[in-house]
C-alpha cells in the first residue's frame, strides 16, 4: 500500500476534481503491475495496473486470477469518464482486493466494495488509511464540505513584518523557497490574491521556476480598478476575476459577477469556485484578504515562511492560531505549516499536533 501512495502521488496537479489514485498487483508475494491515475479523463489506476500485467505476462488472465491488488482508494462502481473499476476487477477475477480510503463520492461510497463481495471477491479495508486519507484531503474536503480546499500562504520578517510600508515592494524569502512555492502552485488548481497585491506586486503567479503545470489565476477586484497591462492579463493562463460590475469573458479572462461583497465573501468565493469543480486553492496575499480568510475560519493550511531579515518597521503579518503539523528549514528561511483546528478532517488526521500562535 505504501508503494501504492507513491505511485498515487504522482497525479498531483493532473487529476483533479478526481482524487489521487494508486493501484499495485501482488502475485505470489510480487509486485507484478502497477498505475496510477495520470490525467483527469483518463484510465484509472485499476485500469493502468492491470493492463501493465496484460502486457508483461502471456499468461496474464490465468496470473490475474491468483493474484491481490491493492488500491489506495475503494474501487469505483459508477460510468463516469470510464467504465467502472470494479467491473474490470471482476471480469479478471482478481480474488482479493485491499483498499486504503472508502470513497465518499455519491455515486460510490461503499458501492464498489458492495460490488466487488457480491462478486465474490474477497476484500480487506483500511490499510493506511489515514495516509490515504492525508493524501486525497483536498477531494475529501470538497466533497465533504462542498467547497475547495484552502492553503493560506504568507511570508513575514523576523520581526513579523509582511510587506513594506508605502506599496514598495521588496523580497522577503530566499531564492529556496520562492521555488518551493512555485511547486506547490503545480500542485493545485488555482492561486488567489487581492486587488492590492496583484497592483503592488504584478505577479504572474505562475510555475516559471518549476517544472509543471500552471494553476488557475484569481483576482479579487471589486471595482474592476485594475489595469489591463498586467500580467494577471497577459491571456498565458485561465484568470478569473470576482468583481461586482459585470460577468464576461474575453479570452482566458473571465469577469465573474458577484452580488454582495460585503457579507461572507469567503464563503460566496468558495462556493462558487465549488461548483466550478476546483479543488484546491492557495491564497498568496494580501494581508487584507488573509486576514478575511483567516477570521471566517475558512482554511485548511496555512504556511508561514519566517526569514531572517529584520525590517523594524512595514505592514504587520497577518496573525493565526491552528495546530503545527511541521517546522522545517527552507533554505535560511524557516517553514512552518499549521492545521485549522476547527476543521474535521485534518484535526484528526494531525491528532498529535499541538496548539500553537503565530
Amino acid at each position: 500500500m505504501k508503494r501504492a501512495i507513491e505511485l498515487a502521488q504522482l497525479g498531483a496537479g493532473s487529476v483533479s476534481p478526481n482524487p489521487m489514485v494508486g493501484a499495485v498487483i501482488v502475485h505470489r508475494g510480487k509486485i507484478i503491475g502497477e498505475g496510477y491515475h495520470q490525467k483527469y479523463g483518463e484510465p484509472h489506476a485499476e485500469v493502468n495496473a492491470i493492463n501493465s500485467v496484460l502486457f508483461k505476462y502471456p499468461l496474464a488472465e490465468e496470473i490475474l486470477r491468483e493474484s491481490e491488488i491493492y488500491v489506495t482508494l475503494e474501487p469505483c462502481a459508477h460510468h463516469g469518464k470510464t467504465p467502472p473499476c470494479a467491473d474490470l476487477i471482476i471480469r479478471y477475477g482478481i480474488p482479493h482486493v485491499i483498499t486504503g480510503s472508502p470513497d465518499p463520492f455519491s455515486l460510490v461510497n461503499g458501492k464498489g466494495i458492495e460490488k466487488l463481495r457480491e462478486a465474490g471477491i474477497y476484500v480487506t479495508e483500511n490499510i493506511l488509511r489515514r495516509e490515504c486519507d492525508m493524501m486525497n484531503r483536498r477531494f475529501l474536503t470538497r466533497i465533504w464540505e462542498h467547497r475547495p480546499y484552502i492553503i493560506l500562504k504568507w511570508a513575514r520578517t523576523a520581526d513579523h513584518f509582511f510587506a513594506p510600508a508605502g506599496g514598495a515592494q521588496k523580497w522577503i524569502t530566499s531564492p529556496t523557497s520562492r521555488m518551493l512555492v512555485h511547486r506547490w502552485r503545480s500542485e493545485e488548481d488555482a492561486v488567489l490574491v487581492g486587488k492590492n497585491t496583484a497592483l503592488t506586486d504584478n505577479p504572474g503567479l505562475n510555475v516559471r521556476d518549476w517544472t509543471g503545470r500552471n494553476p488557475k489565476r484569481i483576482v479579487i477586484d471589486r471595482h474592476l480598478e485594475l489595469p489591463a497591462d498586467l500580467y494577471l492579463f497577459d491571456q498565458s493562463q485561465e484568470t478569473m476575476v470576482f468583481n461586482s460590475q459585470k460577468t464576461e469573458t474575453h479570452g482566458t479572462v473571465k469577469y465573474l459577477w458577484l452580488e454582495d461583497f460585503d457579507h461572507y465573501l469567503p464563503q460566496m468565493l468558495t462556493y462558487q469556485l465549488y461548483l466550478m469543480d476546483i479543488q484546491s486553492v492557495i491564497i498568496e496575499g494580501g494581508a487584507k484578504v488573509l486576514d478575511l480568510f483567516i477570521k471566517a475560519g475558512l482554511w485548511d493550511e496555512a504556511r508561514i515562511f519566517t526569514s531572517q531579515q529584520h525590517w523594524g518597521e512595514g505592514i504587520k503579518s497577518p496573525e493565526i492560531r491552528g495546530l503545527s503539523a511541521d517546522r522545517t528549514d527552507s533554505g535560511p528561511d524557516t517553514l512552518e505549516i499549521l492545521i485549522n483546528p476547527k476543521s474535521k478532517l485534518m484535526t484528526e488526521l494531525f491528532s498529535a499536533a499541538e496548539t500553537t500562535s503565530i
